[in-house]
């Protein structure tokens, strides 16, 4: 997990950072490993029957719940603690209901990017996911909803993209450097990974 939070107000167990949850494992490492497993086996199953709503911000918040709410309660809740990552500060908590809005207002506007060419369309994936991932609306599991999401929109729009394929590694340096506001790295791995199917 590796959040920096406050055990005392983020609803961890006592003398831990270990979120609580369904099964009552106190152990991060265990932790981590079940919501893989889990996350994984949601993941395998939405890949069959895609996305059953759309691209808005209920939807995204039921996605979250989808694939987490085996294991926690707040599954699909926004977060209410503040918290940093590798150095990154994200969102103030009082203030994701009003960037998330603002954020899938955005993705309507422009119709789900259905109306762009291909380096448009991925100038703008790189924008919201940069925009999602400074938000971090989640106290945990926000990568994993994150991806999900960005492949069943990238689907939508007649392309394909498999995160499974991409170095852990490459993306997660490439997203600490957008949180700095540096793109060009988390760029070039969409524009490499990102294959049109349907033209």
């Amino acid at each position: 997990m590796s959040y920096s939070t406050d055990p005392i107000t983020s609803e961890c167990y006592e003398g831990t950072t270990c979120f609580i949850n369904k099964f009552n494992i106190t152990d991060e490492e265990k932790l981590a490993s079940l919501e893989a497993d889990i996350s994984l086996m949601k993941s395998a199953q939405l890949e069959k029957i895609g996305m059953k709503a759309g691209f808005n911000e209920e939807d995204y918040k039921e996605l979250h719940r989808y694939l987490l709410g085996d294991i926690y309660d707040w599954a699909g809740e926004y977060r209410s603690i503040n918290m940093t990552k590798k150095g990154t500060k994200f969102a103030e908590c009082d203030r994701i209901p009003e960037l998330m809005n603002r954020c899938f207002a955005r993705l309507k506007k422009l119709n789900y990017f259905l109306d762009t060419d291909f380096d448009e369309f991925i100038d703008e994936l790189v924008d919201f996911y940069c925009t999602i991932n400074h938000i971090h609306p989640f106290r945990e599991g926000n990568g994993r909803v994150q991806r999900v999401f960005i492949t069943q929109l990238v689907r939508y729009n007649g392309c394909d993209i498999n995160f499974s394929q991409i170095d852990t590694d490459d993306l997660m340096v490439a997203t600490i450097h957008s949180a700095q506001g540096v793109t060009d790295y988390l760029h070039d791995i969409f524009h490499r990974s990102i294959t049109v199917v349907d033209e």
